[in-house]
């Protein structure tokens, strides 16, 4: 969304969310060469073959959805609607995504539906009759195979467990197998084999590869292109790539890269595995949290070279003596004295994530985290100058330094999580400081220094045969933060934040003109949803004395007087030692507990409580903060600046 834009367009938090779904797992016998070969001699095509009785295409297993109540058996494949259908002839393979049989035809919208029927009909249309499906996929409940068996057309049923496990041995041999005993009968030999996995890449192109290695005498470098080539982006998992080299024990090409994970895949890496790949996308969404350790570690002496520049960048003397204290901005809590510098400098707003917060500092060689506690992790993250031409490996940032947050996008029907990391200022690039620059400055130089760039060298690769770098094989993804004019504050209030797919717990204001101000900054305002307005104490257990301490001039402080109530008294003896997050109860005095800050070392200043106590007494509510502001942007110097911005936005409009 454009800065001077004042609606926030709806849903503009919706690239977030992607919906995936999973196989279920069943046990199915095999027919044996001999029995498909006997049948086909007697002009016969194979019948159903025989299921166990829990093991009907069209009903789950009893077992299975007890234990996965909430599975939903014609969900759709992730990514599914948008993968394109199918690819060219290879040789005579075509190679196909999963049709969804009439199951699923509430699930798609017409223009959208690719079922058994709608194969047979698109292939002939194209001059390509079909006389075998080979189906991969490691299910039955897309399509019952009576849809292909009707139409005169062989099923062969191959499962394979997909994800990042390749095709195992007995798998292809039955593959090459069912695709030779279905060529050698003359009356087949001009027909087609379609081969579907989920999407029908990277299992689909496995076995096509082998099949054409072994059988044609082609090298694997020269299999892999062919399949690219009839079904592009190819082949797009690394380990299938490298099990097909490493079988035929073939030197890969230096040139050879793997392919990017396409558009529509990018939200779901994971292919179908029945339930266990439930049961393993669940765990892992479960265990994602603000306070995971995302990076590998950096050495000490290297460590404080990079302290070094970053004080020297926010313009601090050097680091003296004591232990390291982040350099980042920090905000203060609004209250009724401070709300007024909404009416005499000129803010934006925009919404209070409830990440964690990361400085990050770009260089040449990778990008490094750096938490409030003034460590540096290294991550491995590119970030292009502007000046990266087409199709040429540019030039990488060099000692850029960000601020931001990190927070988990959580899709909300399926539960799927994405790491995000949001900037929302720029303090220097390429060596240069720029926190004396006003904040606008900053936040636009962000945009087109440093996010776009880097937008256009993921497209330009992601087109690319053979890209020289795999963003999509990064740990998180990356954005610009977005403001926005005080007017639009209450649908960013009621519309926005509510379709979030992260958790955010207020606003923050931000000074249009201000410089960026290292640690705490006056004119950088932050307001919590009163219920959530917090401090973090430092927790300790002391003769069975529940003390809290807070930090001035770097010694602890004991408050006394405040007390702290947990849900479940008999775990505070764990939280002894630890930096809590606790929130007021008024009306009995309190505190409660909220979390433990595995990100600070810390407590909270003295002054920063005093501040914290302010705003809660004063209890600025939502309906103050709309009330102010709704005045605020009636005043001349907001009118007309509101004018100007929206007359900018429109002209920005009508030029894209």
């Amino acid at each position: 969304m454009d800065l001077n834009a004042p609606p926030i367009p709806e849903g503009n938090e919706a690239m977030y969310s992607e919906v995936f779904s999973e196989d279920s797992t069943r046990i199915e016998p095999r027919m044996t060469a001999a029995e498909t070969n006997q049948l086909v001699a007697d002009g016969r095509h194979p019948k159903p073959k025989r299921k166990y009785p829990y093991d009907n295409s069209m009903q789950g297993s009893h077992s299975f959805r007890k234990k996965n109540e909430g599975y939903d058996r014609y969900s759709l494949p992730s990514g599914w609607l948008d993968c394109p259908a199918y690819g060219d002839e290879v040789d005579f393979f075509i190679p196909s995504k999963v049709p969804l049989g009439d199951s699923f035809r509430e699930r798609i919208s017409p223009d959208k539906r690719y079922t058994p029927r709608d194969v047979i009909y698109e292939q002939r249309r194209l001059g390509r009759e079909l006389g075998l499906v080979i189906d991969l996929t490691n299910t039955n409940r897309y399509y019952p195979e009576s849809d292909w068996l009707d139409a005169g057309i062989k099923y062969a049923k191959i499962r394979c467990q997909g994800r990042d496990a390749v095709p195992d041995s007995d798998s292809v041999d039955r593959f090459i197998q069912e695709v030779m005993q279905f060529r050698s009968y003359q009356t087949l030999a001009d027909k087609f084999v379609l081969v579907h996995c989920t999407h029908g890449f990277n299992r689909t192109g496995y076995m096509i590869v082998r099949f054409l290695v072994d059988t044609m005498s082609l090298s694997v470098t020269e299999a892999v292109d062919k399949f690219a080539r009839a079904r592009p982006p190819g082949i797009y998992k690394l380990d299938y790539i490298d099990d097909l080299y490493n079988f035929y024990q073939e030197t890969k090409p230096q040139s050879l890269v793997c392919p990017q994970t396409p558009e529509w895949k990018k939200f779901s890496d994971q292919e179908d595995n029945g339930a266990t790949h439930l049961q393993d996308t669940v765990t892992a969404s479960v265990n994602m949290t603000n306070d995971d350790i995302l990076g590998d570690s950096v050495p000490s002496n290297q460590i404080e070279a990079l302290r070094q520049f970053c004080l020297q960048a926010l313009k601090l003397n050097v680091q003296g003596r004591g232990k390291p204290q982040f350099p980042g901005s920090h905000p203060v809590s609004l209250s009724r004295d401070n709300l007024q510098l909404l009416r005499q400098r000129y803010y934006y707003a925009t919404w209070k994530a409830d990440g964690t917060r990361y400085l990050m500092l770009i260089t040449w060689d990778g990008c490094y985290l750096i938490d409030r506690n003034f460590f540096f992790r290294k991550v491995q993250l590119r970030f292009p100058c502007k000046n990266v031409n087409e199709g040429i490996d540019g030039t990488t940032h060099h000692y850029t330094l960000l601020d931001g947050e990190m927070v988990i996008d959580t899709e909300p029907s399926t539960r799927k999580q994405e790491r995000r990391y949001l900037i929302y200022d720029l303090m220097a690039i390429n060596n240069v400081s720029l926190v004396e620059r006003p904040f606008h400055e900053r936040w636009m130089i962000l945009e087109n220094e440093v996010i776009k760039p880097r937008n256009h060298e993921r497209n330009m690769l992601y087109k690319s045969r053979n890209p020289y770098y795999r963003y999509d094989l990064e740990p998180f993804r990356v954005r610009r933060k977005d403001f926005y004019l005080l007017s639009a504050v209450t649908k960013l209030l009621r519309e926005f934040i509510p379709k979030l797919s992260h958790e955010a717990d207020g606003l923050i204001f931000q000074g249009w003109d201000d410089p960026y101000v290292p640690r705490t900054h006056e004119g950088l305002l932050k307001w919590k949803f009163p219920e959530m307005n917090s401090v973090d104490f430092l927790f300790e257990v002391e003769n069975s004395r529940r003390l809290l301490f807070l930090n001035e001039r770097g010694k602890k402080k004991l408050m006394n007087g405040h007390r702290v109530v947990f849900k479940d008294e008999s775990e505070i003896y764990s939280f002894s030692g630890k930096i809590i997050e606790c929130s007021w109860n008024p009306e009995d005095r309190v505190w409660i507990f909220m979390r433990i800050r595995v990100d600070k070392s810390t407590p909270n200043e003295f002054n920063t409580f005093k501040k914290v106590m302010r705003s809660i007494n004063d209890n600025i509510t939502e309906e103050v903060v709309l009330n102010e502001i709704s005045e605020i942007v009636r005043l001349p110097m907001y009118a007309e600046r509101i004018s100007k911005d929206c007359r900018a936005f429109v002209r920005t409009a009508q030029r894209k």
